[in-house]
């Protein structure tokens, strides 16, 4: 016969362990819904990215006509306020062009300028084969629209203007690589080098 104290001590050891488990459990916080991307790379180009940054490269300019000079630029609150809400669209827009899971564009859809632009599926398989690169694509517009994001904060039509260089040449830099066909990416890259560089 087990001896009643011996037991006792089981028993103890028993449902010390069942409360730690429990405790453990309650601690843990649940496990995030996993992303579900319904929109393509399209969808946010065409939507988020395109007309964004339009608005910014737009917004401060110089505009030379018959009746004279007109230099455009946010001057009151809604302007500023227009502008600020398109700058934060672009930088948010590169995270979601990095999910995991989300396609160049729908099933079967083809390209609207063929000849001039890849087909999606060839887009696609350049992605695939090296995510890596177009997550850095993506890091790098993130990096170019943070400057024109800070200049909406704090009002500053220079430095919005400035930051729009940057912006421009990191999407051409990705188009270079996953838009242009390869006789076109040769072209450009061509150009690139016969430009002068700026100091």
């Amino acid at each position: 016969m087990r001896h009643p104290r011996r037991r006792f001590q089981w028993l103890l050891l028993f449902f010390v362990s069942v409360l730690m488990i429990a405790a453990c459990n309650r601690a843990q916080p649940p496990s995030p819904p996993p992303f579900q991307p319904e929109a393509t790379i399209k969808d946010i180009m065409d939507s988020m990215v395109d007309p964004s940054a339009d608005v910014l490269w737009e917004s401060v300019a110089t505009i030379v006509t018959a009746a004279g000079t007109d230099e455009r630029q946010p001057r009151t609150d809604d302007d500023w306020k227009n502008v600020h809400r398109h700058a934060v669209i672009l930088v948010e827009a590169t995270n979601l062009l990095r999910m995991e899971g989300r396609h160049v564009a729908k099933a079967k859809e083809k390209s609207e300028n063929p000849g001039i632009e890849l087909e999606p599926e060839q887009m696609e398989k350049l992605i695939t084969d090296d995510r890596q690169a177009f997550i850095n694509f993506a890091q790098k517009l993130h990096d170019a629209a943070m400057p024109a994001l800070q200049a909406t904060e704090a009002r500053d039509p220079k430095a919005l203007l400035d930051a729009g260089e940057g912006i421009d040449t990191a999407c051409e830099n990705c188009h270079l690589k996953y838009w242009y066909p390869l006789e076109k990416q040769a072209e450009k890259a061509k150009e690139g080098a016969a430009s002068p560089r700026k100091p």
